[in-house]
C-alpha cells in the first residue's frame, strides 16, 4: 500500500510541475548591454525597445543592446532634410518605444552612453506614436495572462505540498491524482484558448501596422491672402475653425499645409512668403486645439504648382493661397469613419 501511495504521489507531483514548467518558458531573458570605455565617442541608429525617465535601451541593426543616458544637456531634435528652416525641439516623452533615432555622445564611468544629440524624423515619430497605442493594449493582455499563469505555478506547488499529507492512504491519493489531471486539463485548455487569442490580436495589429503608411484625404481647405500678405483673413480664420472641429472628431489625422503665392515680384521673395502663410495657418491651428505632433512640417512652394493663370488679375488672386489637408491613416481610421463626411473635392 505504501509503495502505491508513493508512486500515485510522485505521478500526480509530475503533472503539476509539468503545467508549471510550461509557464516558466514563457518568461522573458534579460539581454546583456554593450559597454563603452569612458570618452569613448558613440554614434549609432537603432530602434528604442524600452524607455524610463532618465534613459532609453536602444538595440541597433545587429541585434545589440545599448543603454543611453539622458541629462539635461542632451539635444532631442528633428533630423530634417529642409535646409530652409531649423530643426524642431523635442523633450524626452516624444521617445516612445519602436521609434527609430540616430544618438551621438561618449562613454560614461559606468559604461552607457551619455547622449549628447537624440535625432528622428517626424514620419519616424509619427509611426512609432501610432504603433504605441495600439500595441499597448495588446501588452496589457499579454501582461495579465502572464499573471494567470504564475497563480497557476503557485497553486500547482501548494497542491504538491498537500500531497504529502494525504501520501499515507492509498485511495484518497488516487482521487486525489485524479482530480489534479482534470485540473491540469483545464488550465492547459485555458492557457491554449488565450494564445489563440493572443495570436488573433497579433494577426490585425500586424495588418494595421502595414498600413501606417497609406494615407487618404479627409477633409481639405484651400485660404486665401492679399498682395505680399501673410495675415489671415476673418473668414479665414473661420475656415480653419470648421476644420480643426472636424479633425478632433478623427482618429490617427494629421495636417499638412502648403503655401503658394502668384507670380508678382521676385521669385525667391515670393517663396519665403509663401512659407509664412504656411506658418501662420500651423500657428493659427497650434493655438486652436490642434497639437503640434498633429501637424505635418509645412513648406512653402512659392511660385511653382499654380492653380490659375498667372497673367490674369484672378489667376494671380487665386494662387495667393494656403491649402490644408486633413489625412489619416486606415490602419487607425478605417475605411469609414462614423460621423465624417469626406469634403476632398470642397474648395472654401
Amino acid at each position: 500500500m505504501k509503495r502505491i501511495a508513493r508512486k500515485t504521489s510522485i505521478g500526480l507531483m509530475a503533472a503539476l510541475l509539468g503545467f508549471g514548467a510550461m509557464s516558466f518558458a514563457q518568461d522573458r531573458t534579460e539581454r546583456e548591454l554593450m559597454k563603452f570605455a569612458t570618452g569613448q565617442k558613440v554614434k549609432m541608429s537603432g530602434v528604442i525597445v524600452q524607455k524610463d525617465v532618465e534613459s532609453f535601451i536602444l538595440r541597433n541593426a545587429q541585434g545589440s543592446d545599448v543603454q543611453v543616458k539622458l541629462s539635461g544637456a542632451t539635444a532631442i531634435k528633428e533630423k530634417k532634410s529642409n535646409p530652409f528652416r531649423g530643426a524642431k525641439l523635442y523633450t524626452a516623452s516624444h521617445l516612445v518605444s519602436g521609434l527609430n533615432v540616430e544618438v551621438e555622445g561618449l562613454g560614461d564611468a559606468d559604461g552607457m552612453l551619455a547622449a549628447r544629440d537624440v535625432k528622428f524624423t517626424q514620419t519616424q515619430y509619427m509611426v512609432a506614436n501610432s504603433v504605441e497605442t495600439r500595441v499597448k493594449p495588446v501588452e496589457g493582455r499579454l501582461s495579465e495572462t502572464e499573471t494567470r499563469l504564475t497563480q497557476s505555478e503557485e497553486n500547482a506547488r501548494h497542491l504538491s505540498g498537500e500531497l504529502q499529507e494525504v501520501s499515507a492512504i492509498s485511495a484518497a491519493a488516487k482521487d486525489g491524482a485524479k482530480a489534479a489531471q482534470n485540473t491540469a486539463d483545464e488550465a492547459i485548455a485555458g492557457v491554449n484558448a488565450n494564445s489563440e487569442k493572443i495570436t488573433m490580436v497579433s494577426k490585425e495589429t500586424n495588418a494595421r501596422i502595414s498600413a501606417l503608411d497609406e494615407y487618404e484625404v479627409r477633409d481639405s481647405v484651400v485660404l486665401h491672402f492679399k498682395f505680399g500678405s501673410s495675415a489671415l483673413t476673418p473668414e479665414a480664420k473661420a475656415q480653419l475653425d470648421d476644420v480643426a472641429k472636424g479633425a478632433l472628431a478623427l482618429k490617427g489625422y494629421v495636417v499638412e499645409v502648403t503655401g503658394y503665392a502668384s507670380a508678382d515680384g521676385d521669385e525667391s521673395y515670393n517663396r519665403i512668403l509663401s512659407q509664412r502663410r504656411a506658418d501662420a495657418v500651423v500657428q493659427y491651428l497650434a493655438d486652436n486645439m490642434v497639437p503640434l505632433r498633429r501637424i505635418v512640417t509645412p513648406f512653402g512652394f512659392g511660385e511653382k504648382m499654380p492653380s490659375a493663370d498667372n497673367d490674369t488679375r484672378v489667376g494671380r488672386e487665386e494662387n495667393r493661397r494656403v491649402e490644408v489637408r486633413i489625412l489619416t491613416t486606415k490602419a487607425l481610421s478605417g475605411d469609414n469613419p462614423v460621423g465624417m463626411v469626406s469634403n476632398t473635392d470642397k474648395k472654401l
